[in-house]
């Protein structure tokens, strides 16, 4: 038993060590590449130099220097990386956000007027409110937002929650009856499922 627990060990110690080794060459590439493009740069000025000197050439960077420069710029590479994964994390709502700007301005400005001293007695506040609803779900549904339908389908656990059941002539035994709040999927994914009335 313990030799089996051993030989897992050593196992899982070995996977470790390679997963670490795949990962530091494939950094060490990426830094070597960006590390070449300076190097390039450097060899064009040494053959300048080179050439002002009259062809003596500098002593080449003993291998500690090169391995140090590689590592800072490893390092430097893993905080560019961590900074771009941040930006990303923050900034990934901005889309939608700008275009819901457009539909708190028309709120606003719905909310600015008085539909009591309207002429038409308020229809076309009402009128205005459900514009701006529309224009609302749009801009919802264009980001994936959808609504499950519910009202006399089957009852589907993974889309519906149950509340609470009754007797109704209207709709068959398992059916929706009632909607007591909508529920949505987001590019299919459930976010919240419908808070219904089922037949008995």
């Amino acid at each position: 038993m313990t030799d089996c627990k051993e030989d897992i060990k050593k196992e899982f110690e070995e996977r470790i060590e390679e997963e670490m080794k795949e990962e530091a060459a494939e950094a060490a590439d990426e830094a070597a590449q960006v590390d070449s493009e300076e190097t390039e740069e450097q060899e064009v000025q040494e053959e300048s130099k080179e050439e002002e000197n009259g062809g003596k050439e500098e002593p080449e960077e003993d291998a500690d220097r090169k391995y140090l420069r590689l590592m800072a710029d490893f390092q430097n590479y893993k905080r560019r990386v961590e900074k771009e994964k941040k930006d990303l994390y923050s900034y990934a709502n901005e889309k939608i956000m700008s275009d819901l700007l457009e539909v708190l301005d028309n709120f606003e400005r719905a909310l600015d007027q008085d539909p009591a001293a309207a002429a038409d007695g308020g229809a076309g506040f009402r009128e205005g409110m459900d514009m701006i609803f529309k224009q609302l779900t749009d801009v919802l549904k264009k980001e994936g937002l959808e609504e499950i339908t519910a009202l006399g389908e089957d009852f589907d656990p993974n889309l519906h929650n149950a509340v609470m059941t009754e007797e109704t002539e209207e709709y068959e035994s398992g059916k929706v009856s009632g909607v007591m709040q909508k529920g949505y999927t987001l590019k299919g994914k459930v976010i919240r499922p419908s808070m219904v009335k089922v037949v008995n």
